[in-house]
């Protein structure tokens, strides 16, 4: 028995668990814009469970209710995937060394999963917040598509509830763990600056995948060595 690796296992899948449940209020926002978009019940069940890409969905969903095309809205969601492909590096440690174990991790490997396996201090950690987040947030996020689909007219407006700011709230809450880091501090400021200054002169998605390019300035200093290294204790320095 290890009681202090028992309990940062508990407190590590109690953080997995939050972001779940969170995602799933977010899953409920998205079956309310898929049903009023006209998007009937087993279309958002599949989409949920095959896509499971919230960003990706609901810009789907925008485009078809804005009167868009299928190509277009099949584009404006692969465009916002596109990131994920860049998550693979990342997490790669996390996930199966076997070929067929580690496709089907890939349909995990989302913002979320990412961030939790990533700001772990070893991978083992990083495997169990990797697949616990990304069962629990696959549940979560199809129930809350669900009954989103099914209380979509009852609901109404999701503004009038406030569920259209749980989106963006969840990536606000998954910068929360890097920013202990100076590597974290670095890449939040810079990817901030990037998709704020894009917004007005990019289209929808776009400002995101921009965004990424902060990981440059931040692996810079991640892997920067500082001049002047103290010197371990019990060895002596280099001699004049």
């Amino acid at each position: 028995m290890d009681p202090a690796g028992d309990d940062a296992r508990r407190r590590r899948r109690r953080d997995c668990l939050v972001v779940s449940l969170a995602v799933g209020v977010i899953g409920v926002t998205f079956g309310v814009f898929a049903e009023a978009a006209g998007f009937d019940l087993p279309r958002i069940v599949v989409m949920s469970a095959l896509v499971f890409t919230g960003a990706s969905q609901f810009a789907a969903v925008g485009v078809i209710d804005d009167g868009g095309t299928g190509g277009a809205a099949v584009g404006s969601a692969l465009l916002l995937a596109t990131r994920n492909a860049l998550y693979g590096p990342v997490v790669r440690k996390s996930l199966p060394d076997s070929t067929l174990p580690r496709l089907g991790a890939a349909h995990l490997v989302i913002d979320e999963t990412t961030a939790m396996a990533v700001a772990q201090p070893d991978r083992r950690s990083g495997w169990d917040a990797f697949w616990f987040t990304g069962v629990t947030l696959w549940i979560c996020w199809n129930l809350g598509s669900l009954a989103g689909a099914a209380l979509g007219a009852v609901l109404s407006t999701p503004e009038t509830w406030g569920l259209d700011a749980a989106f963006p709230a969840i990536f606000v809450a998954l910068l929360a763990t890097h920013l202990r880091t100076p590597a974290g501090r670095v890449a939040a400021i810079v990817a901030a600056v990037i998709a704020l200054g894009a917004v007005p002169v990019t289209a929808a998605g776009v400002p995101i995948l921009l965004a990424v390019v902060a990981v440059l300035p931040a692996l810079y200093v991640r892997h920067r060595r500082p001049s002047g290294s103290a010197v371990p204790p019990g060895e002596s320095g280099p001699q004049p």
